[in-house]
């Protein structure tokens, strides 16, 4: 059934009407300029001639100000922010663990013995099927890696992403969980500036080293990883800290590794044992005495190698053999 011309012409202009108060609402009726809002007097303003078109508008933002994400993560009252740390990024519901109703008075046994039910069926349906299984218990296992390893929260979602990757290119089969997990988070460590060295990835992880070292390396070739060589001075202020060491020590430690990295020393030589002999010569040069022994034991390097970086870096420095 074809519809009437007079209704066409109505809706044609009813048409044209809407395109021209849009049009409108972007123009400034005196000059034709580009409208712009300044949000901060609450006025809508031409670019051009400077005419104030609008003002005293309201405000549909928040009432608090923040100023860096984290904050503004705070104030905000409509949930927690999603975090690919969860296997649902933190989108589904939790049954908190207190036997407590709404006012904080406690639950007949028959009530708790419901809610211990619809937490086991909450638990179940969160995570549907085998992939959602297997994430769960990655981004568990990465968490507990990094809680131990005092790594910061931008690793911990780094390598969380990173392990997704690997899920969805389907580089899982043939090789554990565990595997895969802490090879995701020594990289996105390495990514991030926040290294650790394999010697601490190894004291917390529950594979061996050499599934560490295989796993690692075949996930950043297959995702195509770009992770820089470590820097050794990424290290220093962690060690300097621990040996509660001054700011002077770190310093000196940074200017060493810079000139031994100039004179081209750095290349092929591990960056923890580099780090910890700059730490150790520093300390030596700044009358902050510190024993090889107490250096190795922070960085877990023998001493031994802390020896031979430190003739060495102080020959790059000085130019005068040790």
């Amino acid at each position: 059934m074809s519809e009437s011309p007079s209704r066409t012409r109505i809706s044609e202009r009813a048409e044209n009407e809407r395109v021209s108060e849009e049009t409108a609402e972007d123009v400034c009726p005196e000059c034709d300029g580009n409208l712009i809002n300044d949000a901060e007097h609450g006025e809508t303003v031409c670019k051009e001639c400077g005419l104030v078109v609008e003002e005293d508008e309201i405000d549909p933002g928040p009432e608090w100000r923040a100023f860096d994400a984290g904050e503004r993560d705070q104030k905000s009252r409509v949930g927690a922010p999603t975090t690919n740390m969860m296997h649902d990024k933190g989108l589904s519901t939790n049954i908190g663990w207190q036997n407590k109703d709404g006012y904080g008075n406690a639950l007949s046994s028959r009530q708790r013995e419901k809610m211990q039910r619809l937490r086991t069926w909450n638990e179940r349906f969160r995570t549907r099927d085998s992939k959602e299984r297997n994430l769960k218990q990655a981004l568990g296992e990465i968490d507990r890696m990094a809680s131990a390893l005092g790594l910061p929260e931008n690793v911990r979602e780094t390598a969380s992403v990173i392990y997704r990757r690997a899920l969805e290119e389907d580089l899982l089969p043939g090789r554990s969980i565990e595997g895969v997990a802490t090879a995701s988070l020594y990289a996105a460590a390495r990514q991030v500036g926040n290294p650790r060295s394999l010697d601490e990835l190894d004291a917390v992880s529950r594979v061996d080293r050499m599934e560490l070292t295989r796993t690692y390396r075949y996930i950043v070739r297959e995702l195509e990883l770009e992770v820089q060589p470590a820097d050794p001075k990424s290290y220093v202020p962690r060690f300097t800290s621990e040996l509660n060491l001054t700011e002077e020590v770190e310093r000196r430690a940074r200017e060493l590794l810079d000139h031994a990295r100039s004179e081209g020393m750095i290349s092929g030589k591990s960056p923890v044992g580099l780090a910890a002999a700059a730490i150790y010569a520093a300390s030596l040069l700044t009358n902050q005495k510190v024993t090889q022994s107490q250096v190795g034991d922070v960085a877990d390097v023998s001493e031994v190698t802390i020896r031979n970086r430190y003739h060495e870096l102080l020959d790059a420095d000085t130019g005068v053999p040790a």
